[in-house]
């Protein structure tokens, strides 16, 4: 059975970093554990950094951590090449940047908070967007 391909949102990200108990952080733990894969891009894992940097102090996380697991997640993910050829179609360019991932990765799904800001994405490229949550029940780690 193929595995489910993903892009995940800077949103999901920080809610991971944020709590240990919520499904993002379940998502977060199941990176590079075969059970999908993550692709990235060089702008979606600078912005990463940037929003998870900016938690330092918020959370019990400091600098050193948070390089730790960005690592990781770089270690693990598939990195691809994003060529901006037919933006914009969304209004955030941050989410066209993810969009465009997804797109460039034929991925079966963007792990999102914000689907409205997303609007089109499935019916135009056939990208599912989907919560932790959902992502959990899809893979099965949820019932």
């Amino acid at each position: 059975m193929k595995r489910l391909e993903v892009v995940i949102d800077t949103n999901m990200l920080v809610s991971a970093l944020k709590s240990k108990r919520g499904a993002s952080f379940k998502v977060l733990t199941l990176i590079g554990q075969s059970k999908f894969d993550i692709n990235l891009s060089v702008p979606l894992i600078l912005e990463y950094e940037d929003v998870a940097k900016r938690l330092i102090g918020e959370t019990a996380l400091n600098e050193e951590d948070i390089n730790d697991i960005l690592d990781y997640i770089c270690s693990v993910s598939s990195c691809r090449e994003i060529f901006y050829l037919w933006r914009p179609f969304l209004k955030d360019p941050k989410d066209d940047m993810v969009l465009e991932l997804a797109v460039t990765s034929n991925c079966d799904m963007i792990i999102t908070y914000n689907k409205k800001d997303f609007k089109g994405v499935e019916k135009h490229f056939g990208i599912r967007l989907l919560s932790s949550k959902e992502l959990l029940f899809e893979i099965g780690e949820l019932s």
